[in-house]
């Protein structure tokens, strides 16, 4: 259940990424950002995948949390702050408005 609704954000956040980056720039930005998630989700899923072997004994394995469990969570804190800063930050400058006083 925790790794459907782990799948179900990174689906989210690849809608995020795909219509903000066709909307601002082009379509070939949205397939770009599209690749690049997924690019992140594989190697860094085999990467926590392999750390949560090595650090969840199989013993503790229930129906709700397993190893894949362990290893999209792992994997789902450093991505949380790399879509912020790549996807959702809005690198537009602000305007100031002025004083009239």
């Amino acid at each position: 259940m925790i790794e459907l609704l782990i799948f179900h954000f990174h689906i989210l956040v690849a809608l995020f990424a795909f219509t903000k980056n066709w909307q601002k720039s082009s379509l070939k930005d949205g397939f770009q950002a599209l690749g690049l998630i997924a690019l992140i989700f594989a190697i860094g899923w085999a990467l926590t995948g392999s750390l949560a072997y090595a650090i969840w004994p199989k013993e503790w394995n229930t129906v709700f949390f397993t190893h894949s469990t362990l290893s999209l969570i792992m994997l789902t804190i450093p991505e949380c702050f790399f879509f912020y800063y790549f996807f959702f930050q809005d690198d537009a400058p602000k305007q100031e408005i002025p004083n009239e006083s």
